[in-house]
């Protein structure tokens, strides 16, 4: 058997020392990047006088946290503020303070527009026709479109509440109990009470910060993630009973009539899909959530980062992250029901 010569390990002890190096310097160049962003951002905080922030429609809870941790921060701070959801605030998080603040529209002229957790423009709804293009767009989505004047992205984090949690202390902006209960919410709502893959030290060590700012993690943890309402858990036993698997792909559908069935007042799946996405034996989940005007909302889990969901929701106009993703495809519920389980089983096949 012949054993390489010595001149063979020196080039790939060179070729390793040379990647190494070259990987290094890729990730002080993009930390660097990072860096001046975020220096950009808060000069741009620090000097405008009335802003305006807003987040996506249907909004989740890091929509929701991150749009109060930084606009409860502002106002803190003596800004104006205008907070914006175009789909108002969901019934399951109007327990957050400073909920009752957020507007539907804007209601006046503001220095700053800044746009969290949003991949792309067209998420924010119709609150897009009041708007030009943003100044600040601030995101923690691999598929973000980069579409402001300055983007603040950063696809390692577990949410942009948790962006939100490390840069406002070194922005120079208060972060108070309120804006702590809503950062943290954020968090706990995007990796699902931390059980997601993406979730580091450096996480918990923000948690740790927003506790120290007086959060209540137990508190927000049963009322984020733990307490449901009888209509949920009526809307959670339609998708149940319909629930169907194939190799390692588990789904279900939640209709109009489930919806009214249920007397479930909201858009979502009710968290559902969450509730999926921990099954044994199910490498993905997916929800199909059928909308009114002629709409389904599509939602995929992944049990780790192995799969990437966010390849197929992109394929059809959505986005995410490599382990949860969403899109809202035009179409009767059964078409795309096809549709998605094609694409789903090609990537399933692609990465086998």
């Amino acid at each position: 058997m012949l054993k390489p010569s010595s001149a063979y390990w020196r080039h790939w002890l060179e070729m390793n020392r040379l990647h190494l190096i070259r990987s290094r310097t890729v990730t002080l160049m993009r930390l660097t990047a990072m860096t001046d962003t975020a220096d950009q951002v808060r000069q741009e905080l620090l000097t405008a006088e009335r802003v305006l922030v807003i987040s996506h429609v249907r909004p989740d809870g890091d929509a929701v946290g991150s749009l109060l941790g930084l606009g409860l921060s502002l106002l803190e701070a003596g800004k104006e503020v205008q907070m914006v959801l175009a789909d108002g605030v969901p019934q399951a998080l109007r327990f957050l303070p400073g909920n009752e603040k957020i507007l539907y529209q804007p209601s006046g002229a503001a220095d700053l527009t800044v746009v969290l957790d949003c991949s792309d423009f067209e998420r924010v709804g119709s609150v897009v026709k009041h708007l030009g293009q943003p100044d600040i767009n601030i995101d923690h989505h691999i598929t973000n479109e980069h579409f402001a004047r300055i983007n603040l992205v950063d696809a390692t984090a577990t949410a942009t509440s948790e962006m939100l949690a490390y840069y406002l202390p070194r922005w120079g902006l208060p972060v108070t109990t309120e804006c702590a209960d809503a950062l943290l919410t954020g968090i706990l709502m995007d990796t699902i009470g931390f059980r997601t893959a993406n979730v580091k030290p450096k996480t918990l060590r923000l948690v740790a910060d927003l506790m120290d700012a007086g959060s209540k993690l137990a508190h927000l943890y049963k009322k984020a993630l733990l307490q449901k309402s009888m209509n949920a858990v009526k809307l959670w036993g339609s998708g149940l009973s319909k629930l169907q698997r194939e190799g390692s792909i588990i789904w279900t559908t939640l209709s109009l009539e489930d919806r009214a069935r249920a007397e479930y007042v909201g858009r979502d799946d009710a968290d559902l899909i969450n509730l999926l996405s921990f099954l044994n034996g199910a490498d993905v989940a997916i929800v199909f959530n059928e909308q009114p005007e002629g709409k389904v909302k599509v939602s995929w889990r992944a049990q780790s980062d192995d799969k990437d969901v966010s390849q197929i929701a992109v394929r059809f106009g959505g986005g995410g992250h490599r382990a949860a993703a969403g899109a809202e495809i035009t179409g009767e519920l059964t078409e795309v029901q096809s549709l998605v389980l094609d694409a789903t089983r090609t990537l399933f096949e692609r990465e086998a």
